[in-house]
């Protein structure tokens, strides 16, 4: 979006309509996503945000039309694209029953990644002292935290986000804002929903894609 039409897309949505419990939620949505953009989704609750991140994401089929990574569908380079892609649901997705290191540890070496920082990692989220505490002790933002942390260790150039910011302080937004800018200037790409204001991505830098919600 912010690059010329001669960049490839790293990511791209070809006239997707998204139907849900027989309520259309988007029709024939199309648009491109480069090397070097920053896209927020926004639009009221259940207008259809995290749908969409999840059909982009390739987890969710569009009632019509298709996504493309690089140019090719997505369902047909299944495994090219999930290399190059980090999704972050809107539930943190950490186990209680291990430690904030234990976590972070565990999605690291799933991802193909060595864990031997980790701990340095958990300081850029403030999560020093609580590496050995028990998830299940940690608070709502906390866990936020140990799941961004993954972040700060990936080559993912595709990171897909639902609401990256919930329970998370100004300084931690302001901290997870300069790692977007800095992972979109090496050539990657962010896709986020969020409620709350930023103060470092701002437009023109930042583009939005307004989802409506569709009355019946």
């Amino acid at each position: 979006m912010t690059q010329t039409t001669s960049t490839q897309p790293l990511v791209s949505a070809n006239n997707l309509t998204c139907i849900r419990e027989e309520r259309v939620l988007f029709d024939e949505l199309s648009f491109d996503i480069h090397p070097g953009d920053i896209v927020q989704i926004e639009g009221p609750n259940g207008a259809g945000k995290t749908s969409l991140l999840r059909i982009l994401a390739g987890l969710s089929r569009p009632y019509s039309g298709d996504t493309s990574y690089l140019g090719k569908s997505v369902h047909r380079c299944r495994d090219e694209f999930n290399e190059d892609l980090l999704y972050l649901g809107h539930l943190a997705g950490v186990k209680s029953e291990l430690t904030a290191e234990e976590n972070l540890n565990f999605n690291l070496r799933i991802s193909g990644y060595d864990d031997h920082n980790t701990t340095d990692i958990l300081a850029k989220v403030n999560l020093s002292g609580f590496e050995e505490a028990l998830a299940g002790h940690l608070s709502a933002g906390q866990h936020r935290r140990t799941a961004l942390a993954r972040l700060w260790h990936t080559n993912c150039k595709i990171w897909i986000l639902d609401e990256p910011f919930t329970a998370i302080d100004k300084k931690g937004v302001e901290e997870l804002e300069r790692l977007f800018i800095e992972h979109a200037n090496n050539g990657g790409c962010v896709i986020m929903t969020t409620h709350q204001d930023m103060s470092l991505i701002t437009e023109p830098r930042l583009t939005k894609i307004k989802l409506e919600y569709q009355f019946v």
